[in-house]
């Protein structure tokens, strides 16, 4: 699969692109199941501490932005996201049978490629918090019949078994968990020993001029570009700048998947280090579950 130019215009798009992954926070929600005949969905959020995350809040927020979502992302993006989401597909390929789920699925473009890609023995599963986000995953799955589960819910919470997926999933979401290590123990304890996480998600380039450029054009043009389309969501992108810089990345990153339970975990830098996707599995050792009242520390 080649790999598409690096054109400035199509980096400053993928750059603006990023005002509207930050707006998925995986948070609280009644749990409902919807099927369709086959298909896929995709993740999307994201989490900073210092950035107000109620459920309620962003919740509302991603529910207004949900019709015209698809549409403005394609047009900022000049389609890169797509060729993230094949490289993810590719990298971290589904199991010949068995299950995936893919956290914070948004409209559902991840989880949909999986179940384009995936055979008719795997079960794919969306789950979002957002409902308004996951209609428009079930509109796309039903128009072009491709079979998937979606699920409202937590993904902090999730409502599956230990050790039911072969392969969990998360694109452009990880950073709107409130709380990011318990967000990836409970992706740890639902994917089964030996079964892999695939993570791709926003980073900061290691070119210090390349950084720099991207920093100064994220903090000063790309929030006027944002609050442009966004009109009355203007607030949507307020905590998009810190969200990027203070969310772990590289090797921080790295630490704390290890911490919640993965191993063996590899790093592939995309599009001049803008996205990372970050590929780990799950040792045969089970993790151990999260125990009710007890406060963990994880170091980043």
């Amino acid at each position: 699969m080649g790999v598409p130019p690096y054109r400035p215009i199509r980096v400053l798009f993928l750059c603006t692109h990023t005002v509207l992954q930050g707006k998925v926070f995986l948070q609280i929600s009644n749990k409902q199941t919807y099927q369709t005949p086959r298909g896929g969905d995709v993740i999307t959020s994201q989490t900073v501490q210092s950035v107000d995350k109620s459920g309620g809040k962003v919740q509302g927020m991603f529910a207004e932005i949900a019709p015209r979502y698809d549409f403005v992302n394609r047009m900022l993006s000049g389609g890169i996201d797509i060729w993230w989401r094949r490289i993810t597909v590719q990298r971290a390929p589904p199991p010949t049978t068995g299950a995936i789920l893919d956290v914070c699925t948004g409209t559902g473009d991840l989880a949909l490629a999986y179940a384009l890609k995936a055979g008719q023995n795997i079960r794919v599963v969306g789950s979002d918090f957002c409902k308004p986000m996951l209609d428009r995953g079930i509109e796309k799955s039903t128009k072009r019949n491709i079979p998937v589960e979606w699920l409202e819910a937590d993904a902090m919470k999730l409502p599956f078994s230990d050790n039911s997926f072969d392969l969990v999933t998360v694109a452009f979401g990880l950073r709107n968990i409130a709380e990011t290590a318990k967000g990836l123990k409970e992706m740890c304890r639902v994917c089964k020993p030996g079964g892999r996480l695939a993570i791709l998600e926003f980073s900061l380039p290691e070119n210090v001029i390349i950084r720099k450029s991207y920093l100064w054009y994220f903090r000063n043009i790309l929030p006027r570009i944002g609050n442009a389309i966004a009109q009355n969501h203007a607030d949507a992108y307020s905590y998009l700048n810190q969200s990027v810089e203070e969310f772990p990345s590289g090797e921080s990153l790295v630490r704390l998947i290890k911490q919640t339970g993965f191993n063996h975990v590899d790093q592939f830098p995309l599009t001049l280090g803008i996205a990372t996707l970050s590929i780990a599995t799950k040792p045969t050792i089970p993790c151990e579950p999260n125990v009710p009242g007890q406060k963990e520390t994880y170091t980043a």
